[in-house]
């Protein structure tokens, strides 16, 4: 195909009047793109990193969008779900545009055939860097037994722990630096968007976060429980409250687990989230190919 029907803009304007509608046609599928676009236009383009966001969208002329994507540097492209021959094209267009790309997002089809056609380009190697799964909440079932203690929202007494815990949470899953930790724990504390679990005595144990309703739908993030604390029923207990608000709300719940997890992945299916898509993401490694 043609790669000139990718069309790029840094204008998010631009970008929402084209491919909003595209987007919010498959809301769970397109979560990533709504939120943080939803983020950018609420809270600056530079939210993520110091240089101006890329986005795209894909349609001949005439015809209706067909995919979309977005990219916030240092991070990794992120594409909505796409042919093997779309991908190519895409990689083709970014390459004539001078795009860097240091890594793709995208349903773990895409995602490989994206990565395929990089390297085919570049020379560039594709290394798998995480597989990725998203959940729909179903029936909430609250685990059982409870731990003891009580769920609470989080206020701007808790600024400081969020902002730790922000930190700490990116480190281990490998994000440092996706947000600056103070300016995160400012926006939950702002939106409600922070559930901690306490103990009895009043301390804080675990969080689970929800991001802005957008299209009738939240996701569940970040969920995180303090190395020395795991394995109580905190973080089940944090997560099964926020998703029970959220859903009395009338919103659709969505999270993502790291596959590599398979005790995140069990719990959240005992709450009630049930799969809708895998994902991958993949890190290219300048000449790599072997």
């Amino acid at each position: 195909m043609n790669p000139d029907h990718w069309h790029l803009t840094e204008d998010l304007d631009e970008f929402l009047s084209r491919a909003g509608d595209f987007l919010r046609s498959r809301p769970a599928s397109h979560t990533v793109a709504l939120t943080v676009t939803d983020a950018l236009r609420k809270r600056g383009l530079r939210l993520y990193g110091d240089e101006a966001p890329v986005f795209g969208w894909l349609a001949e002329p005439g015809d209706p969008v067909r995919a979309a994507l977005f990219r916030t540097p240092p991070h990794p492209l992120n594409i909505t779900a796409v042919t093997a021959e779309e991908a190519d094209a895409l990689a083709a267009r970014l390459l004539d545009l001078g795009h860097a790309v240091p890594g793709v997002s995208a349903e773990h089809g895409t995602a490989a055939a994206f990565a395929a056609a990089w390297e085919r380009r570049t020379g560039d190697g594709g290394a798998l860097r995480q597989r990725q799964r998203l959940y729909r909440l179903a029936d909430l079932t609250v685990p059982e037994p409870a731990p003891d203690g009580r769920a609470r929202v989080a206020g701007a007494a808790d600024r400081e722990l969020l902002a730790r815990w922000c930190e700490e949470f990116a480190d281990a899953v490998g994000q440092r630096g996706f947000q600056e930790p103070g300016a995160w724990a400012d926006a939950r504390i702002a939106s409600g968007g922070v559930t901690l679990w306490e103990t009895p005595d009043g301390a804080p144990v675990a969080m689970a976060g929800v991001t802005p309703e957008v299209a009738g739908q939240v996701r569940v993030a970040p969920v995180y429980t303090p190395a020395h604390l795991r394995g109580r029923g905190y973080a089940g207990a944090a997560t099964a409250e926020v998703s029970r608000v959220a859903r009395d709300a009338g919103t659709e719940v969505l999270l993502f687990t790291d596959l590599a997890n398979p005790t995140s992945n069990g719990l959240y299916q005992r709450i009630g989230y049930r799969p809708v898509a895998d994902f991958a993401v993949y890190g290219f490694e300048a000449g790599s190919r072997g």
